[in-house]
């Protein structure tokens, strides 16, 4: 990848993508002691950045590779990014999706007038279909990542960046096969050999870090992530180079962190933010950026409403904005007052309510009352449960179901 590849690239890339201006982040800037950029590809005309690549590697086709039709796998970004391109250059377009892909992304890419296959539990098992019906039908395959075509038409992004902020320290990306890495990093280094790229993958889906490590691109025997835009088993052969070469840093996370993150991003800057793409947002903590100029990839947006509530829920009770306390209390009118009172003057909601008569034999010395409560975080939570143990009603935690 050169310097006049991605000079191309960016003029073509330009024909179809949103203008996503670098967003100052005043949340993460007071966090890290830095000044912290999003730049937010979440908001790209198909939900993610992954149209760069798909419409400048169908660009460089030629007329009778488009003419035999475009086939791909992905786990749902790179799927759309192909369907528009090729409904753009009024190609045929087949995809192949694991069958674990959330349903928006299945449906927006049928919406680009794609037909959708439905095959495997991650991207490599999609893939192998994917070629098979390549092969069968004679299709163009366009790789998701292990396309240097593919890489230089991401890397358009680290352009625009530059174009804003020309100072920047730290450019963080998303590693799932590499691609996005590679064209970013690469195209930095040419603009700044002395900028630093951090590449952040989901621990369970670690696939380049642990390639770095070896020292070629190696395959995991099995990935388990949330983050299912980047749960790839085995990094890109051919553009593994560029980001062996350009990367700084192979920073990992764990899904926790992901689920705090969504919160965070929601309840700061408005935005929903797919779990791949919050991957760097979650790496801030992991580096030292005080003083430095820093930018995270917000690589897409494309969460269906049902993962959302999953993970706004584990989000509330993994940081105590929602728990479940169990108490005990004889069987007698106003007792339930008694207890939402305590609750009540400490501002504790109560949002649900389980009375268990026979958790005893004997109602009039206890009834189980478990209460879950909405509340302002870890402090505000174990001031609940004190003064519900100082009232004499010995409350237990217990595990919260929403």
């Amino acid at each position: 990848m050169t310097s006049e590849k991605f000079e191309e690239a960016c003029k073509k890339v330009s024909e179809v993508t949103l203008e996503t201006k670098l967003i100052y982040s005043n949340y993460y800037s007071d966090m890290t002691g830095g000044q912290i950029y999003l730049k937010p590809e979440n908001m790209q005309f198909t939900g993610a950045y992954k149209v760069r690549g798909a419409y400048y590697k169908i660009s460089t086709l030629k007329p009778e590779e488009r003419e035999k039709g475009l086939i791909t796998a992905s786990a749902g970004n790179h799927a759309q990014g192909v369907a528009y391109a090729a409904k753009k250059f009024g190609a045929k377009a087949v995809i192949v999706m694991p069958t674990t892909t959330p349903l928006i992304k299945v449906n927006r890419t049928k919406g680009y007038g794609a037909e959708v296959v439905l095959c495997g539990n991650v991207y490599d098992e999609a893939c192998e279909k994917a070629y098979e019906l390549a092969e069968e039908h004679g299709y163009t395959f366009i790789h998701p990542f292990d396309d240097t075509d593919v890489a230089a038409g991401q890397g358009t992004i680290a352009m625009e960046i530059f174009k804003e902020q020309p100072m920047v320290d730290y450019i963080l990306v998303p590693i799932g096969g590499g691609g996005l890495a590679a064209g970013v990093s690469t195209l930095a280094k040419i603009l700044n050999p002395k900028i630093k790229v951090i590449g952040v993958e989901p621990a369970g889906a670690a696939c380049m870090k642990e390639s770095l490590k070896a020292g070629h691109v190696v395959e995991l025997p099995s990935v388990s992530t949330i983050a299912d835009g980047t749960a790839v088993k085995k990094p890109g052969e051919h553009i593994f180079h560029y980001v062996k070469e350009n990367t700084d840093d192979i920073i990992t996370v764990e899904d926790d962190e992901l689920i705090g993150a969504f919160l965070d991003m929601v309840e700061n800057h408005k935005m929903v933010v797919e779990n791949s793409g919050l991957l760097t947002v979650c790496a801030l903590r992991h580096l030292d950026l005080a003083g430095k100029k820093a930018v995270c990839v917000l690589s897409g947006g494309n969460m269906d409403v049902i993962t959302m509530s999953s993970v706004v829920s584990q989000g509330l009770i993994f940081r105590d904005r929602i728990f479940t306390v169990s108490v005990l209390l004889p069987d007698k009118p106003g007792m339930l007052h008694r207890v939402s009172g305590v609750i009540a003057d400490l501002l504790g909601n109560v949002i649900k309510l389980e009375h268990n008569q026979f958790v005893t034999t004997n109602r009039s010395a206890a009834v189980e009352l478990r209460i879950t409560l909405e509340c302002f975080g870890t402090e505000h939570k174990k001031k609940i449960i004190d003064a519900l143990d100082a009232e004499g009603y010995r409350p237990k935690l217990v595990r919260t179901t929403l």
